[in-house]
């Protein structure tokens, strides 16, 4: 997705500033209720660290502004919320590309997304 970007670089204008978002999946809540909320946040702080640096490193290479950020909880229903909140002109998001089976018996992020998202979305294989 980002490669995509920096070779489309005309999509973005110099003005742009962007988000970088990852959702971590919550920890159930019977396996949670045995660890101390302190071991909880820093699980929930280093999968999205896991994620987000390279991301960080490659805007920081082509020089686009970034903020990052990470919530926990379904992806689909957090991203489409996030994007919703009118800080947001578009969301480009990656597909893995699943067929429409797969997406059909065990859901799809993305399809989550574009069911619940008002945002325009671009999606990207």
């Amino acid at each position: 997705m980002l490669a995509y970007l920096a070779t489309h670089e005309e999509m973005l204008g110099k003005a742009d500033a962007f988000t970088a978002l990852t959702v971590v999946p919550a920890i159930p809540p019977g396996a949670r209720s045995f660890l101390d909320p302190s071991i909880v946040e820093e699980y929930n702080r280093s999968e999205a660290a896991r994620v987000l640096e390279p991301v960080q490193r490659f805007a920081a290479r082509k020089g686009w502004p970034l903020d990052v950020e990470h919530r926990v909880g379904h992806a689909g229903d957090v991203i489409a919320e996030v994007a919703d909140s009118g800080r947001y002109d578009l969301v480009v998001m990656g597909s893995h590309g699943h067929s429409a089976l797969t997406g059909a018996v065990f859901g799809s992020v993305t399809t989550r997304v574009l069911a619940r998202c008002k945002t325009p979305l671009l999606i990207l294989h």
